[in-house]
């Protein structure tokens, strides 16, 4: 979907989960484009396909590589995410009753997802539940801390951070292509 069509889908998803257009209005989160040029990188931790840009494909290999070598495990948890299928978690959450205020604190609306670009990737280490905030707790967390740029690689949504998304220690971006 291409950026410029986002306003018109994003208006209609959202009063079409009971929102309104405020809510997109009110986001500080830029909007992404939605990636087209993407390759497989295998297998995540649920044994899912995931894609993500070739670039990304390539810094992610040589991050996961580096890691290895000094004895820290680095899991792939999920990657691309199409604006269709963010829309289809967030219908997931409403149905289960959770509240539209939460929801976006925790998920970005669909058109916002770093996710949508190919560069952004959720990630583990063994032992640690995925998408929990005990990531930061690891050796993995402060590996990336100390390396991940060297990678092009960047921690999205750090603590007490301005975007409205709550803290993820375990979504980082690769910042090029």
């Amino acid at each position: 979907m291409m950026i410029e069509d986002y306003p018109t889908f994003i208006d209609k998803f959202l009063v079409e989960i009971g929102g309104t257009v405020d809510l997109r209005l009110n986001c500080t989160l830029p909007m992404q484009p939605e990636a087209v040029d993407l390759v497989s990188a295998g297998p995540d931790i649920f044994a899912r396909e995931q894609w993500m840009t070739p670039l990304t494909l390539i810094r992610w290999q040589a991050m996961q590589l580096a890691a290895s070598h000094d004895k820290i495990e680095l899991q792939l948890v999920s990657a691309f995410r199409s604006v269709e299928y963010q829309c289809q978690l967030i219908r997931r959450k409403v149905a289960a009753g959770q509240q539209l205020s939460e929801i976006f604190k925790v998920s970005a609306m669909p058109g916002f997802s770093e996710h949508h670009t190919g560069r952004a990737l959720d990630l583990t280490t063994p032992g640690t539940p995925p998408l929990s905030e005990a990531f930061d707790k690891t050796d993995a967390f402060d590996w990336l801390c100390r390396n991940a740029q060297l990678f092009d690689f960047l921690l999205s949504y750090p603590r007490d951070n301005t975007t409205g998304i709550s803290y993820e220690p375990w979504h980082w971006a690769c910042n090029v292509g």
